[in-house]
């Protein structure tokens, strides 16, 4: 047997076990259980054996972040695959989803949304946010978005709205978005894509985030005794204020 290919397999199932012993940690007692001294201690190895395959806490907690972005922009975009009415409907399919996940995984939820840089996992990129649209969860819910643009009259801004200090941030984002949709198919300039409309989008993202959050934590500033309706709402007020219609 080729020893170096058999080695290449051991280190493979040895690196799918210290993820999924990680997860589980996470799952179950939260971000804070997720070290490598357990780990290693679920798993039966040393400690110093994990550096073999992680460099570090933070190395193993982005990573743990990746997978679960990953698993959360498959689930996704599985659940609207059959949708295909150019990007309303999927777009709205895919806030109520990212909403049903988070309450059904708070605690992957506080791990890749909810943990501040420094915190729980501070290596760059530890908190998952639109910015890395890339990323399975961010290409879903952009591309949706990206084809309700492409094909509907959103009301957005003008430019001129636009606080001067953002523009050139806004600028670079919607040339990144911009990549990304034109690798999907979906055609647009920047003068179609307005920063109006980058702005427009991430207003919507911080709705839907800071809902969902405060959801998630029981942070309402009232007792809701019924969470579906008050979302639903939220929904209807968002697709009103860019000029679409809620089914």
């Amino acid at each position: 047997m080729n020893r170096p290919a058999r080695r290449g397999r051991e280190r493979a199932a040895t690196d799918r076990d210290i993820r999924h012993t990680a997860r589980s940690l996470l799952v179950e007692h939260g971000p804070e259980a997720v070290t490598l001294r357990a780990i290693a201690r679920e798993l039966g190895i040393t400690a110093p054996a994990l550096y073999r395959y992680y460099g570090s806490r933070d190395d193993l907690i982005d990573h743990l972040r990746r997978d679960i972005v990953s698993d959360l922009g498959t689930e996704l975009a599985g659940e609207i695959a059959g949708l295909r009415d150019g990007g309303p409907q999927q777009l709205f399919a895919i806030c109520r989803g990212f909403r049903h996940w988070a309450l059904t995984h708070t605690q992957e939820f506080t791990l890749v949304f909810a943990s501040p840089t420094g915190g729980v996992g501070s290596a760059s990129g530890s908190v998952a946010t639109l910015n890395q649209v890339s990323e399975p969860f961010g290409r879903v819910f952009l591309l949706a978005a990206g084809e309700v643009l492409a094909a509907h009259d959103v009301a957005a801004p003008p430019d001129s709205a636009v606080p001067p200090e953002l523009r050139e941030d806004l600028a670079a984002y919607r040339d990144s978005l911009l990549s990304v949709m034109a690798e999907s198919g979906i055609s647009m300039t920047p003068d179609q894509f307005t920063l109006g409309t980058t702005y427009l989008m991430m207003q919507f993202w911080a709705r839907l985030y800071g809902h969902v959050t405060l959801e998630v934590f029981g942070n309402y500033p009232l007792p809701v005794s019924k969470p579906d309706a008050l979302f639903d709402a939220m929904l209807a007020d968002l697709a009103r204020e860019i000029g679409l219609e809620l089914d």
